[in-house]
Order: C-alpha cells, then structure tokens, then sequence
C-alpha cells in the first residue's frame, strides 16, 4: 500500500497527514526473504555502548579472514574505536577527518588514505565531529556519502560489518534499517536490563520499517561476558531470534582483550567459539523479531533486580510547593449553551 498522491496537495506530499502514514506502518509487507541473496552480505551490528561490539566484531572478522573470506569491517561510531583491537590499539584516521583535511590541501580522499588492512582482514573508520560540534548521527550519513564515492558499491566482499552504537536513536544511526542498506542486524547483548534494552529497541527498529515494506531482519542475538543467569537466551527466545554466541565473562578474554589481542585465532584456546559465531552469523537468516513490552522485559529478570515491585505514588501539589494550598475561585467564563 502507498499513500494516494492524487488527493493529496503539494505540502501534504511533502509532509504526509499523520492518519495516512499510519495506516500505510498498519498494512503487512510481503513475506521476510529468508536467506540473503545478495553476493555480498551487508550486516550491521549494534548494542550498547560497552557491551563488548568492537570486541566481537574484531575477532569475528579476524576468523572469518582465516576461514577465507574477504571482510570489511567500518567502524560507524564517533568514538572510533572499533578497529583499535584489530590494529594493536593504533588509533585508524578516520574518513571525515582525513576528508576534511584533504579538502582544505584542495586534494581528494583515496583508499589507501582512509583503509588499512591486517591479516586478510580490511578496516575503516568513519569517524564523527567533535562533543559539541555537530550531529554524530549527520555524521554517519556524511560518512556513507563519502564511501558511495570511493566506490563502495563497486568493492567485492564477501562480508562487509558495521559498527553500529546502539544507544542513540536518531536517523543516521538507523541508517541501514531505515534505507535496506544492509540484509540483517546482530545485535550484542549481555545478561542485564540495559543492554537488553537497547537490543529490544533494535529490533522494533526493524519491525516499525518491517511495516513499512523493509527487508533487513535480524540475523541474531550475540551475549557477551555470559556469566550463566540466563536473562539474555530468555530475551532472545521471547524475541523470537537465535542466539549466535555465548561469549563467557572470563578472566582469560578480558586480560587479553584489554592487552588488544585477538584471541579468535584458528589455532587458539577460543578458536571453536568464534568459528562458530563466524558460521553462524554468515548462515542466520533475516528474522523478523517479537519486540517485548517494557513490562515484559523486567519480566525476565527477578524483581529484586529490577525494583518490580515499586509502586508509583503519584505528586500531589502540596508535594510539589511545599506548603497546603488553598483553592482559588476561577476566572474561567462559561457560557450557558442554548
């Protein structure tokens, strides 16, 4: 179903009524694809920020290079950090950065100025303006404007990985949701409310554009640091989605992850996990997901967790000034109706 222009004036096409664009979100799209169809899988991660993204995409690309295929990984958070783990810690340059430099020299940005590689794998940086100077999220849409000029649908991977950060909500975040720029989303998460949160929120990112006649579905949930309490697999269960991975919270990860070392190696202690998760994320299909409520959610966890049995007392006036108030004769006129 689309919105019938023909009734509608020139600024209403612009701007469409709100009753309409309602009843296009309440029509069912066609049936999900269910394998991904094209040569290159576009997948876009997200999560909260901490939670371990940059971590898993580091060491999933770094397996799927050893397993043969040819992965780009773009980092797609203003913090720029999720080939610091890939490059030994090395800060990458970023592609605004490097644009912006290169536009005041009057030059123009090349491959080689804006992507490294290591071991198989190849990386980049988008990149994002600094606190206070512009929007993180124009930034990302800046960023894939400039990356359609250097040819990125041209380029021949076998896997291309985003870096999304999951918190924020606005458009450029949404990016590959909103615009089908990519087949499926995995979203990382771990067993506690926040995370699972900004994981739900996800996935009614891509029911609202479901809805809308959109493709990208979610490939599957991701927990990281699982230390057994089982609030995330339930998550992902009543989500309707698969669990990728369980990453356990080790002491062994965490002391090698903080020395920037890749521990998914074909030849490691951790080799059979991340070869899993590398298997698994290139065959999930594109799920359409069962956003939980926010009640349903805190469902999961016990209520000593979460506060569940908090009650709401609502404000009265004299809370809120302090001090008995006395009724004042109103003001209002009011006619007598004929």
């Amino acid at each position: 179903m689309t919105l019938n222009e023909g009734f509608l004036t020139a600024e209403e096409r612009g701007s469409p009524p709100a009753h309409l664009l309602r009843a296009e979100a309440a029509v069912e799209p066609d049936p999900p694809q269910t394998q991904v169809t094209k040569d290159t899988q576009i997948i876009a991660i997200y999560g909260k920020g901490g939670i371990g993204k940059s971590f898993t995409l580091a060491n999933l690309s770094y397996m799927m290079a050893r397993q043969g295929k040819k992965v780009l990984l773009i980092g797609c958070d203003p913090k720029s950090d999720t080939t610091s783990l890939l490059f030994g810690g090395r800060a990458c340059p970023t592609i605004i950065e490097t644009s912006t430099k290169k536009k005041l020299a009057g030059d123009q940005v090349g491959i080689g100025d804006v992507c490294f590689k290591r071991d198989g794998v190849f990386a980049m940086e988008l990149g994002g303006p600094e606190v206070g100077r512009g929007c993180g999220g124009r930034g990302i849409i800046h960023g894939f404007e400039l990356l359609e000029k250097l040819g990125f649908h041209d380029w021949g991977f076998d896997f291309v990985l985003l870096d999304f950060l999951g918190d924020v909500v606005c458009g450029g975040f949404g990016l590959p949701i909103a615009r089908d720029m990519c087949q499926k989303v995995i979203v990382v998460g771990s067993n506690d409310l926040q995370s699972l949160y900004v994981a739900n929120n996800v996935c009614s990112a891509v029911e609202y554009f479901r809805k809308l006649g959109g493709n990208v579905g979610v490939g599957g949930l991701v927990i990281n640091k699982d230390d057994g309490t089982g609030e995330a697999q339930a998550f992902a269960a009543a989500a309707g989605i698969p669990v990728l991975a369980s990453i356990p919270a080790d002491d062994d990860i965490r002391r090698k992850s903080a020395n920037y070392e890749i521990i998914g190696r074909p030849d490691g202690r951790w080799a059979p996990l991340f070869e899993t998760l590398a298997t698994n994320v290139a065959l999930s299909a594109p799920n359409r997901p069962k956003p939980l409520t926010q009640d349903q959610l805190l469902g999961l966890f016990s209520g000593e967790s979460v506060g569940r049995h908090v009650v709401l007392d609502p404000a009265t006036m004299e809370d809120m000034c302090g001090a008995a108030i006395q009724a004042k004769p109103s003001l209002e006129v009011i006619y007598d109706t004929v």
